[in-house]
């Protein structure tokens, strides 16, 4: 769309429908699934607000129950829908799709295979966005009724009495959260120390407090050797020779890019060992004229981060304005309950003398209006430049932290001192005034 704004004559090859992963099968399927978990979630403890829920005028405990069929086919139907919209975009700027699998000839020419046979397109730019794959484990093969990968778990009609996660990542973790708030009993198996190995470790803490409470059981430094059909469901067998029995198993071990057989070699474009494709700061491979965005980069498994990859290397290719990618800008959530949103330099980066900087962490049960809703996890943390004050990262873990953490990336991405924030106005009561005065509390007398 962009490169059709810009005056180019733009020709979209897919073959298995537009938006990608992030529409079809990752984002917008998992965030709509967490959106009915998390509801569920605050519903279940109503009544410490004062929320009762009355037959004939008589009280009672209510019982909630996660219609599983529903709830999927309304994500998917959603999935379909975005699908759909951003087709209707795409021809309102007379881009033209073309249905089929695609293969480099060289650095100008794609053959196409189409329905109809095959057709060849010449380009002046290519642009590379062929996506990932779920990563699968030779002794846990997923059959799409059982043992299930990230892509499959939307075709299930009812929900797993007993699931197995494999894999504490993200992904991972996020479905652990999901499934334990739709009703789940959700063991999750870690090969680590810890959930979420790659993120901060006070969030990290905050999220195996929160799944310890609501009965998700954690076995860390676990790892899953192998993953079996049985009778009535699955047995995951352990590194250490012990076995976990439950009813579904969901693999989450990672992504493969989509890269072999497209004619890369050919094309003179470079793979990493991984088999992600090799870009520079515009997205650019080792060929010339050709060019690659998302998860087949492995620059970071973001849809945000694809598509600024995406735009930088029609900026670049055409001429326009263009400002090489900065990653450390780039703000992530992980949509747990309580979600954990980051942006900037990490308290790790911090402790290894990496940056210099002052760190203040400031606990949303001293908020007000966190507990008028009743939130009783989540922090807000800021990371100062030493010296000069300037905001440099941050990290918030709460309800709605995908959206409290923007104001954090406006003063990371504009530089903005820490008295900046603090002396912006603030709703009081709001969750974001955690975000001013955390700010506040970094202030330096002069």
């Amino acid at each position: 769309m962009v490169a059709a704004s810009l005056g180019a004559q733009v020709t979209i090859i897919e073959r298995s429908g537009l938006g990608g992963s992030a529409v079809l099968t990752d984002v917008v399927p998992s965030k709509t699934l967490i959106a009915t978990a998390d509801l569920m979630t605050r519903v279940s403890v109503a009544g410490e607000l004062g929320v009762k829920f009355d037959v004939d005028g008589g009280d009672f405990v209510p019982v909630m129950r996660a219609d599983l069929k529903h709830i999927n086919d309304r994500l998917l139907g959603l999935a379909r829908q975005q699908s759909a919209d951003i087709q209707t975009g795409l021809e309102h700027q007379n881009v033209r799709i073309l249905n089929g699998s695609g293969k480099l000839v060289d650095n100008h020419t794609i053959e196409v295979l189409t329905a109809d046979g095959t057709e060849t397109v010449e380009a002046d730019a290519i642009l590379l966005t062929v996506g990932a794959h779920p990563r699968e484990l030779p002794t846990a093969r997923p059959d799409g009724e059982r043992i299930l990968n990230w892509a499959q778990i939307y075709n299930l009609d009812e929900l797993p009495e007993e699931l197995i996660v494999v894999g504490s990542g993200v992904t991972g973790a996020e479905f652990a959260s999901a499934y334990n708030g739709l009703g789940s009993k959700v063991t999750l198996i870690s090969s680590r120390d810890r959930v979420l190995p790659g993120s901060d470790t006070d969030a990290a803490e905050v999220l195996e407090e929160v799944f310890e409470r609501r009965g998700v059981k954690v076995l860390s430094r676990a790892r899953a050797e192998t993953v079996e059909r049985t009778e009535n469901g699955v047995v995951v067998t352990l590194g250490d020779g012990s076995k976990v029995t439950g009813s579904h198993c969901l693999v989450c071990v990672g992504s493969i890019p989509n890269t072999a057989g497209i004619g890369l070699e050919e094309a003179g474009v470079a793979l990493t060992e991984s088999g992600h494709i090799k870009v520079d700061g515009v997205s650019r491979t080792t060929a010339p004229n050709i060019y690659a965005a998302g998860d087949c980069t492995g620059v970071l498994a973001l849809a945000s981060v694809a598509a600024m990859q995406g735009r930088i290397a029609i900026a670049h290719f055409l001429g326009d304005q263009v400002t090489p990618i900065k990653l450390h800008q780039v703000a992530s959530n992980i949509f747990t309950s309580p979600e954990i949103a980051s942006v900037g330099v990490s308290e790790a980066e911090i402790e290894s003398g990496k940056y210099q900087g002052d760190i203040i962490k400031l606990s949303l049960q001293s908020n007000a209006r966190a507990k008028m809703r009743n939130v009783k996890d989540g922090f807000v943390k800021i990371f100062a430049r030493k010296g000069s004050g300037t905001v440099i990262g941050g990290v918030v873990v709460g309800a709605n932290a995908s959206e409290l953490i923007f104001a954090i990336s406006i003063a990371v991405k504009q530089k903005l001192h820490v008295d900046d924030v603090a002396s912006t106005f603030t709703v009081y009561p709001s969750l974001s005034g955690s975000i001013s005065e955390a700010a506040r509390r970094l202030h330096v007398h002069i």
